[in-house]
């Protein structure tokens, strides 16, 4: 069964820390087996200081299963980082990105199972001359590059007892009604229906489709574009088979009774998807990329600069990532 690879993110984050504790649970949560595209004297001296008794071996792809139950692997980068929780610096920004396309190259490659991604920051990234606006966008250019086909990477977050998919995402509030078109709708949601049947294994998803205003517009009376807009694209679907229903006033979409007759809710910008998500389980959800040709899970936290090297981040959502990233390769036939 192939590994998962696990980029370290920004290493002046809580990055190393939650995989260094995500590994120290491995026996006792039964986690599956991963290695980390990292600095192993990083994360040597982050578990010297955090006091955590872990052990690493510098080992390939091919070698990391057979370690992984003793020593964490750690298949070493050839940008070193240096290691500064709480300081963000630019001149870890060429490892942080090396770790990433490292990554992807090995599951592409069929040397690993699926990407798991430990938090970036954008800024030292930007400073060192990055022009990716995130993490996101460039894993679909590093999907394009290995296939030569444009990817539409679309944000899911997954949680226990919700999935929600944000069409718009880093938008501005205001630039949202502009953004949001029906094409963007229809592809958002068909990118959703394909990879929850494919990758979470659910035969004939529902999707849910909020509306964008107060009470989905009441009929145009609180704006126009429930009805111009997302109504069309919802019978357009309908029309390919696929089971989306709305628009939804969103203020009743998220209460537990609601949550039982759909399978993902799409959220019309960014708030409306992520706040009802980590409101009710914040420290199990999970950043998932649909619509790459890869399986990609991230935490659904930031670097947590603040807290970094303190020996208080939680591991939780690391945790969840991992798992979920093996279940989702499982089910696409990635266990091989």
């Amino acid at each position: 069964m192939l590994p998962l690879a696990l980029s370290i993110g920004d290493p002046s984050g809580i990055g190393p820390e939650i995989i260094l504790q995500a590994w120290l649970e491995r026996n006792r949560l039964g986690l599956p087996r991963f290695y980390v595209l990292g600095d192993p004297g990083l994360l040597a001296a982050r578990a010297r200081r955090l006091d955590l008794d872990v052990p690493l071996s510098e080992a390939d792809p091919e070698a990391a299963s057979a370690v992984f139950s003793e020593r964490l692997p750690v298949s070493p980068l050839q940008n070193r980082l240096a290691d500064n929780p709480g300081h963000p610096e630019t001149v870890n920004a060429a490892g942080v990105i090396e770790a990433i396309s490292r990554a992807v190259d090995d599951t592409m490659q069929k040397r690993a199972a699926a990407v798991i991604t430990a938090p970036i920051a954008k800024k030292p990234l930007y400073d060192a001359g990055f022009r990716f606006p995130g993490h996101t966008e460039y894993l679909g250019h590093l999907a394009e590059e290995v296939t030569g086909r444009a990817a539409t990477p679309v944000m899911m977050l997954a949680g226990p007892e919700l999935r929600t998919v944000p069409v718009t995402v880093h938008e501005a509030l205001a630039s949202v009604p502009t953004t949001l078109t029906q094409s963007l709708v229809e592809e958002t949601a068909r990118i959703a229906a394909r990879d929850l049947r494919e990758r979470f294994g659910i035969s004939a998803p529902r999707l849910a489709i909020a509306g964008l205003n107060p009470h989905a517009g009441e009929g145009g009376a609180m704006g126009t574009e429930d009805r111009d807009v997302i109504a069309p694209a919802i019978h357009a679907l309908q029309a390919e088979g696929i089971n989306a229903f709305g628009p939804l006033p969103a203020d009743t979409m998220f209460h537990a009774r609601a949550r039982q007759g759909y399978d993902a809710a799409l959220c019309m910008y960014h708030d409306q998807a992520l706040i009802p998500v980590k409101t009710i389980a914040f420290d199990e959800t999970v950043n998932v990329t649909l619509g790459l040709p890869f399986i990609r899970t991230s935490p659904d936290h930031g670097t947590a600069f603040d807290i970094a090297g303190k020996g208080i981040a939680r591991a939780d959502s690391m945790i969840a990532a991992i798992r979920l990233a093996r279940e989702l390769a499982d089910n696409a036939g990635g266990a091989r």
